[in-house]
C-alpha cells in the first residue's frame, strides 16, 4: 500500500525522536519515499545527518538553506505529499498546528499539506492530560487530521502513564490503512448536513438544534476512502474537511435547489441533513413588533428533499436517508425508508441521552429495504460515520 508513496515525515523536538529513525526504515522497506521536516529542537535529539543517510534526501529544518538565495518551498512539499506524519508531535507543536502559528519550517508546512496528515503525540502523562493538550487535539480531528494514540507506559520523567509516542509499527500500519480504504470508495458522493433556518423576518427564523457533526463526520470519511464528496452545509459553524466541496445553504428551499442540482451526477446519497418540514407562508420585510395581541403565522409544507430524489433515483444510485425519531421508532422508520424510496435508512432516538442533536456521540439503527436491521452501540459520530461508510462499501 506505500509503494511509491511519498510522505513528509516532521519530527519535533521530543526524547522519542530516536524512534523517528526505525519510522523512516519501516516506510522505507515498504516502498515509500520519505521527507524529513524536522524542527530546530528536534535537531537537539536527532542529528540531520543520521536522517539523510536513512531517507537519502536532505533533511529540511529551516526556510534558508543557503545564503545564495535558495530556499525551501513548504508549497512544493504539500504538493509532493501524498500524507504527512508528525512523529513524535509535542504538545507545542500541536498547539501551533491547532492555532496555526506559522513560525518554523514545520508549520508552514503542515499549513500547506494538501493531503492527509497524521499526527503521533508524545509528552509526559500530565501534559497529554491537560485539558489545553486535548482541546487541541479535538481541534485538528475536527481539521481531518488523524491523532494516532500514544501509549501507556514508562515515560523520560520516570513517571508512569498514557502519552509514550506509539510504536513505529503501529504508526506505519495506521498509514497501510488509510491508503488501503483511501482507494476503496471511488464515488462521486453527495451530502446534506446540518440545520435549515427558516426566516419570520429580518432577525427571526424557526430553526432545529442540528448541529451538523455526523454529516460533517460523514463527509470526512467519504473523502479520506477516496471519494469525491461534495457537502451541502445548512447554517453551522464547523470546519470543512479536507479534500471536500462545501456549499453552505440556509433554508430548506435552498437545500432543495443544490441537492436536485448535484444529485444526478451523484452515486451516493446521504441526506443527513435536519430540513425544516414546514417553512413561512408570508415572510415580513421588517421586523415583527410585539403587539397586544395574539400573533398567527401561517405555515406551508416545504419541498420534500428525500422524495424528490428518490422519485428519479437511477438504478445505479444509491440513496441513503436519515430518521430521527421520539417514538415508535423502527415503525416509523421503516415507514419513511419506504414512501422516499431509499436503498437504506440511517435511524437514531431522541430517547438515548447523550446522542443526537448537539452531541458529540450517536447511537444508530441501519434499516434495509429487505426488512434486515443491524443495531450499532453508542459511540463517536466520527466512528458513526466509519460504521455508515462501511455499510455503504458493503452494499455496493
Amino acid at each position: 500500500m506505500l509503494k511509491g508513496k511519498h510522505i513528509v515525515l516532521g519530527i519535533t523536538g521530543s526524547i522519542a525522536a530516536y524512534k523517528a529513525c526505525t519510522l523512516i526504515r519501516l516506510l522505507i522497506k515498504a516502498g515509500a519515499e520519505v521527507q524529513v521536516v524536522i524542527t530546530p529542537a528536534g535537531k537537539e535529539f536527532v542529528t540531520p545527518l543520521t536522517l539523510s543517510t536513512l531517507t537519502r534526501k536532505p533533511t529540511i529544518s529551516e526556510f534558508f538553506s543557503q545564503r545564495d538565495g535558495t530556499w525551501n518551498s513548504h508549497v512544493d512539499l504539500g504538493l509532493w505529499a501524498d500524507c504527512m506524519l508528525i512523529a513524535p508531535c509535542t504538545a507545542s507543536t500541536i498547539g501551533k498546528m491547532a492555532h496555526g502559528v506559522a513560525d518554523n519550517m514545520l508549520i508552514t508546512t503542515y499549513l500547506s499539506m494538501k493531503a492527509k496528515v497524521f499526527v503521533a503525540p508524545a509528552m509526559d502523562l500530565d501534559m497529554f492530560a491537560h485539558p489545553s493538550t486535548q482541546q487541541n487535539l479535538s481541534t485538528l480531528q475536527s481539521y481531518g487530521n488523524t491523532i494516532i494514540e500514544p501509549q501507556s507506559g514508562f515515560l523520560a520523567s520516570g513517571l508512569e502513564g498514557k502519552g509514550r509516542m506509539a510504536e513505529p509499527e503501529t504508526i506505519v500500519d495506521t498509514i497501510e490503512q488509510y491508503f488501503q480504504h483511501q482507494s476503496s470508495l471511488k464515488k462521486r458522493v453527495l451530502i446534506t448536513a446540518g440545520p435549515t433556518f427558516e426566516k419570520i423576518d429580518p432577525v427571526r427564523f424557526m430553526g432545529n438544534y442540528s448541529s451538523g457533526k455526523m454529516g460533517f463526520a460523514i463527509a470526512a470519511e467519504c473523502a479520506a476512502r477516496g471519494a469525491d464528496v461534495t457537502l451541502i452545509a445548512g447554517p453551522v459553524h464547523l470546519p470543512t474537511p479536507q479534500n471536500v466541496h462545501r456549499i453552505d445553504v440556509e433554508s430548506a428551499e435552498q437545500m432543495y435547489e443544490q441537492a436536485t442540482k448535484y444529485f444526478p451526477e451523484s452515486d451516493i446519497t446521504i441526506l443527513s441533513a435536519a430540513v425544516a418540514d414546514f417553512t413561512f407562508e408570508q415572510k415580513s420585510d421588517s421586523k415583527l413588533k410585539r403587539t397586544h395581541d395574539n400573533l398567527e403565522l401561517s405555515l406551508i409544507p416545504t419541498k420534500d428533499i428525500a422524495a424528490s430524489l428518490g422519485k428519479n433515483k437511477k438504478a445505479n444510485q444509491v440513496l441513503v436517508a436519515f430518521a430521527l425519531e421520539t417514538d415508535h421508532e423502527l415503525e416509523n422508520a421503516t415507514n419513511k425508508l419506504i414512501r422516499k424510496n431509499a436503498d437504506f435508512i440511517v435511524m437514531n432516538s431522541t430517547q438515548i441521552p447523550g446522542t443526537t442533536f448537539q452531541s458529540d456521540d450517536n447511537q444508530i439503527t441501519i434499516i434495509y429495504r429487505n426488512g434486515e436491521c443491524k443495531a450499532f452501540e453508542k459511540k463517536s459520530k466520527k466512528d458513526v460515520a466509519k460504521d455508515i461508510v462501511n455499510a455503504l462499501e458493503d452494499y455496493k
